[in-house]
């Protein structure tokens, strides 16, 4: 576990300010890792998310704690999402990252299938009274009042069972809860907005949309239809890191950013070169995939994108 210190003090339900629309990174198993929670924060994003953590391996094993959970103090505020299927596990594992975040989140929404069969994720929503009883341990044990506890759902079918499950997270002193707004089952359907309001119109809590964000116009359009206090992106931010800063494709800065901050954090270069298709997927041809896809070191990455589009001084001068 690799940390910076923390303000206790400040608390990130201040941010919940009217009017304003949250902007926030979604948790994304291997992406959403420190050095691009420190790129997407250079371009408008108001939250970061760690991506799931199972809080039993991190609890049992310091090489999971290290490997999963890096921060600085510039990585703020920072949410640590966990997988839990018990309320002392999850407590627990909150204390030990309370001093280097700012609140943990509960995933009640992965829908795949090891997620599901181990009791994690979206089969959670079907357990209305273990998820308030998980909220609850982690308000009364994290020794600091600001720290927050949330969740992250997916919706039913039969959409008052959502409902009653997010009052009863309500009810726990759950900080806010962000939807998915779709359904355990579904992957690409187009996301129930309706559901999504039905949710918001509920609670009293903030609510946080997810789902097909992948424009800043669609954070307006989504705040419109729905009411939300805050959108969450995935895909949209993967392919365009400067979305949120009204970008409609990853600007050449965004790239070059990208370079360097992976350089000083010795990001590995899987996760580098993956980070950097994505990026480019909307603004490359297929054959300059087909290239850029098979190079195999961070210095040939470097050289190529120097040869294809040049340096942000080679634009400016």
């Amino acid at each position: 576990m690799k940390t910076g210190s923390v303000n206790s003090s400040s608390s990130i339900m201040d941010m919940f300010e009217q009017g304003k629309v949250l902007k926030i990174c979604a948790p994304m198993v291997r992406y959403s890792k420190l050095a691009f929670r420190s790129l997407v924060r250079k371009y408008n994003c108001d939250i970061c998310f760690t991506p799931m953590i199972v809080a039993t391996d991190f609890l049992r094993s310091v090489k999971a704690r290290d490997s999963e959970f890096t921060t600085n103090e510039r990585d703020r505020p920072l949410i640590v999402q966990f997988a839990a299927h018990d309320a002392q596990t999850l407590a627990d594992a909150a204390c030990v990252v309370a001093p280097f975040s700012d609140g943990v989140d509960l995933n009640c929404g992965c829908p795949q299938r090891w997620a599901m069969s181990s009791g994690y994720g979206a089969c959670l929503i079907n357990k209305p009274e273990l998820v308030k009883d998980m909220v609850r341990h982690v308000r009364n044990q994290v020794d600091n009042p600001n720290y927050t506890a949330s969740i992250k759902i997916r919706i039913h079918k039969d959409l008052r069972r959502t409902v009653d499950l997010c009052q009863k997270a309500e009810s726990a002193g759950v900080s806010w809860i962000t939807v998915h707004g779709r359904t355990a089952e579904e992957r690409h359907q187009p996301v129930h907005y309706d559901a999504i309001k039905t949710i918001k119109d509920s609670v009293s809590v903030p609510v946080i949309a997810n789902g097909d964000i992948k424009y800043l116009r669609d954070v307006e359009s989504t705040h419109q239809l729905t009411g939300v206090d805050g959108v969450m992106a995935a895909r949209g931010l993967l392919a365009n890191p400067a979305m949120f800063a009204g970008y409609e494709d990853t600007p050449l800065q965004c790239i070059w950013d990208w370079v360097d901050i992976s350089v000083e954090q010795g990001t590995p270069f899987t996760c580098f070169h993956h980070h950097l298709i994505y990026m480019l997927e909307r603004v490359t041809s297929q054959p300059e995939r087909k290239v850029f896809n098979s190079l195999s070191s961070t210095s040939s990455v470097i050289e190529y994108l120097q040869n294809t589009y040049g340096t942000v001084q080679d634009i400016e001068t």
